[in-house]
């Protein structure tokens, strides 16, 4: 069975989906963004809001595009989460602070503090993207800490079009934690049929492989 079957390895897992999916889809939230508003719209938006919230911004992206941060700049990165989301709560910039916030706690191995700030980002989220992004990633903490039940029913709720692939790959995560060999043989496949056309997902056939392997030697 292809079964997360340690705490160690859960976290391994969700920290390496993140590295490979998380500038991707924080891109996918600035762009589904500026569809929603209209791209000039979006851009008189940005030029609204104060320079000073634009430049701690971009500061904190610096800091999480790095590989792995100190302490002092996971430090620097959670003063600047706090004071955009004090000062700037209303905007799309604290919307996407929390996430970024939720993956640097990842990169801490802080669960507990990934699922504060995703379970706020879902709660607060003025568009659906975001809302869906949040709660996927939530399902894989959930998936992380042993909670795979739990991160079936958030993957149940409506979620965005374009996240259906890694959804049903997060569907398959959990169901494997659960143990259920065949459920988590379907939503992979059905991840694999989503995303034939992104090419975006990596490692659903190896699972999908293990997944055989094991049975066939079961």
């Amino acid at each position: 069975m292809a079964e997360l079957r340690s705490e160690e390895e859960q976290l391994d897992v969700i920290k390496r989906w993140w590295k490979e999916n998380g500038t991707s889809l924080i891109a996918g939230a600035v762009i589904a963004a500026a569809g929603v508003f209209g791209w000039h719209a979006w851009q008189n938006y940005q030029e609204g809001q104060s320079a000073a919230a634009s430049a701690r911004y971009q500061q904190l992206v610096t800091i999480s595009a790095a590989p792995e941060q100190s302490a002092e700049q996971f430090q620097t990165a959670q003063r600047l989460v706090n004071e955009i989301n004090d000062d700037y709560g209303s905007t799309l910039y604290a919307e996407l602070a929390l996430l970024i916030e939720a993956r640097l706690a990842v990169d801490q191995s802080d669960l507990d503090a990934a699922r504060e700030a995703l379970e706020r980002a879902v709660d607060g989220a003025s568009h659906d993207y975001l809302q869906s992004l949040a709660r996927l990633r939530l399902a894989r903490v959930e998936i992380a800490q042993g909670n795979p039940e739990q991160a079936i029913t958030l993957l149940d709720e409506p979620m965005a079009d374009s996240l259906a692939a890694q959804r049903l790959d997060a569907r398959g995560d959990a169901f494997a934690a659960l143990g259920d060999t065949q459920g988590a043989r379907e939503a992979w496949q059905q991840a694999l049929a989503a995303d034939e056309q992104n090419q975006s997902l990596y490692g659903i056939q190896f699972k999908l492989d293990d997944l055989g392997a094991e049975e066939a030697t079961s």
